[in-house]
């Protein structure tokens, strides 16, 4: 019996219809663990749409899409239930939101709330969002919101949608160091999109160019260059995170 090929996502035949307007058909996709992808497109080339079914917030219309080789199970209403180790930086305005900021942390995270205040709503501009109410605040916030709670949450895969389109040089520098560090010492599975490779092409190992809702470009990206015991690590840290939780 031919080995099983190790897959964190596996799309095939995927469609999505909104009426009679067709968001994405995509043929096949693989999306292999420990990598940085990034999904690069114009507006309406079906990247958040992609995003959003990865993330189950979506249901596709027709295709299948395999997280660890399996369906999303549903709830008995048929709602989608998406796997606690999948993070969207979106889930914030999908799911919730009516919740303030403190609330929607205090649920997430516990007794690590008052680490996640202090750490970053204790002084300059976002101080102010603490209190507030997730459907009052602008969608750069929302966006900046997304990004730091990903990085405390320690997620196996990471989706972000419209990546850096929001922050100014500085910012992007901050969570793309972040966010490479959650990748080469965590092992964690990233896949970002964005309306150009301007910033992510420096460190996405493969970039998908949609448009259209169909795939016409897959290449590499500068980061290819990691050696394969680099590779080897990180998915050896990924399979043993995914044995604890397990036991857990």
């Amino acid at each position: 019996m031919a080995k099983m090929k190790r897959l964190i996502f596996k799309v095939n035949n995927l469609e999505k219809n909104y009426g009679p307007i067709s968001a994405l058909n995509l043929k096949k996709l693989d999306i292999h663990p420990g990598t940085i992808y990034g999904i690069v497109g114009n507006v309406g080339s079906g990247k958040s749409t992609l995003l959003n079914i990865l993330a189950g917030a979506e249901k596709e219309s027709s295709g299948t899409v395999l997280y660890e080789h399996k369906a999303y199970q549903k709830n008995w209403l048929g709602k989608i239930q998406t796997p606690d180790d999948i993070f969207y930086t979106k889930n914030l305005s999908l799911n919730t939101p009516n919740s303030s900021v403190s609330s929607y942390i205090s649920g997430k995270f516990g007794k690590k709330k008052n680490i996640i205040k202090n750490r970053y709503f204790k002084d300059g501009s976002f101080k102010n969002l603490w209190s507030r109410n997730l459907k009052n605040i602008s969608k750069g916030e929302l966006n900046w919101l997304g990004m730091i709670l990903a990085c405390e949450a320690d997620p196996r895969v990471l989706l972000i949608d419209d990546y850096s389109v929001y922050f100014n040089g500085k910012m992007e520098k901050e969570f793309r160091a972040k966010i490479t560090s959650m990748n080469r010492t965590l092992g964690t599975t990233i896949i970002l999109s964005s309306p150009t490779d301007i910033n992510i092409k420096y460190f996405a190992s493969v970039l998908i160019f949609l448009d259209h809702g169909h795939i016409w470009k897959i290449r590499s990206g500068t980061s290819r260059g990691n050696n394969k015991s680099q590779k080897n690590d990180r998915n050896n840290r990924n399979r043993n995170r995914s044995r604890n939780r397990r036991r857990n």
